[in-house]
């Protein structure tokens, strides 16, 4: 049996008001039915760089009504890739794709945001318009090597990116402006700017990546100066209660990590909360790399006083006591989920019912498969 979607059953909303991470929150002019969010996972099922088919049932099959989603990371523009087979956001045929996976998401009730990326120098020549460098606000490679697919001798090599000059940078910016209005009119709610991970908006803040002496370089403010003109401009354009931000001050994903993490965090929550967008995504501190969770002292205490709208928080979230302390606690409003929400289409429901969850398969997250670790975990109704 096929299911395209998961729908609570009347039975199972007796139980949800005494679970935190279930009960209903407002942001800005959405109205969640509860707090679980499915966090931007990157799949590598987009062929060509255009979102497939494929991908309808799997973002239906983890849509509830009231409920959020953020959509895979969304390259830009042309100079935007980092990896094999990721959506694009840039072109007209990127937009038409796009259509019926959310229309998809809103016939089960969900709100649906897409992210917009840009690698920077996670990258290699092969994914970039004729072959030229991949972009960065530095021309420092990255040193530590490790697959990020592609073909032939270079599978395991980021090439040295070109340092943007002031004019690129401007380019760059309305690149994020253009892909926000075409998710827009591709029917997304709202966009989620990847500002962490080490790509090139993260590439940018992190002072030990970006090595610049003008404007965009140097001092706290001058490293956050594209960061905030991205977010501005996308506010711009489609409205600042439809943005959202993702953030990883303390984290040191693909080479980029800043001497005073905590300064970085808080002058972007106060800045992002100064411009009033929906909210603020941060990873936790304790999310070293994409596979690495480690015990820190390390806390996000003062990001979430000092940002004024909602504060969703993501880094190996799997269990549903765990989130509901940090919502009940007031560390957050919103808790982004990934492996479990990938292993389990029909998470919310399973923490209603405080059901058993289903065992992720790692081997088979980054596949091109369209169906095998993508749409075939089992629903609690099978």
């Amino acid at each position: 049996m096929v299911n395209e979607g998961v729908n609570m059953e009347k039975e199972d909303q007796t139980t949800s008001d005494s679970i935190p991470i279930l009960t209903p929150y407002n942001m800005k002019i959405f109205h969640l039915s509860h707090r679980v969010v499915l966090a931007p996972l990157s799949r590598l099922r987009s062929y060509n760089f255009t979102p497939q088919p494929h991908a309808i049932l799997y973002y239906k099959q983890r849509t509830t009504k009231g409920g959020f989603l953020i959509s895979e990371a969304s390259g830009i523009s042309e100079t935007a890739q980092g990896l094999p087979n990721t959506p694009g956001i840039w072109k007209k045929e990127h937009v038409e794709a796009w259509k019926p996976i959310v229309n998809g998401v809103h016939e089960n009730g969900g709100i649906f945001f897409c992210q917009l990326w840009h690698s920077g120098r996670v990258s290699n020549n092969f994914y970039q318009p004729n072959g030229q460098p991949p972009i960065s606000s530095t021309d420092k490679p990255i040193l530590k090597q490790q697959y990020i697919g592609g073909h032939g001798e270079n599978d395991a090599q980021y090439s040295t990116p070109h340092r943007l000059t002031i004019d690129e940078i401007s380019r760059v910016v309305d690149d994020f402006r253009m892909a926000a209005r075409n998710a827009m009119e591709a029917g997304f709610d709202g966009v989620e700017i990847h500002g962490a991970n080490g790509y090139l908006v993260d590439q940018f803040m992190k002072d030990q990546v970006n090595d610049r002496t003008d404007q965009y370089g140097g001092s706290l403010q001058n490293r956050c100066r594209f960061p905030l003109e991205v977010v501005e401009a996308i506010s711009n354009e489609i409205g600042a209660e439809r943005v959202g931000m993702r953030l990883s001050p303390f984290a040191n994903y693909n080479d980029s990590s800043d001497s005073d993490p905590h300064s970085l965090g808080t002058f972007m929550a106060e800045s992002l909360s100064q411009l009033g967008i929906a909210y603020c995504h941060v990873i936790q501190p304790r999310m070293v790399t994409q596979f690495e969770r480690v015990e820190t002292r390390d806390s996000l205490v003062e990001m979430r006083k000092t940002f004024k709208g909602t504060f969703m928080v993501a880094g190996g979230y799997y269990d549903r006591d765990e989130a509901s302390r940090v919502i009940e606690k007031r560390e957050a409003d919103l808790v982004a989920f990934g492996r479990a929400f990938l292993a389990n289409p029909d998470l919310p429901r399973r923490f209603r019912l405080n059901a058993p969850l289903n065992e992720y398969d790692r081997s088979t997250f980054y596949t091109d498969d369209p169906v095998v670790g993508y749409t075939d975990y089992p629903l609690l109704d099978d």
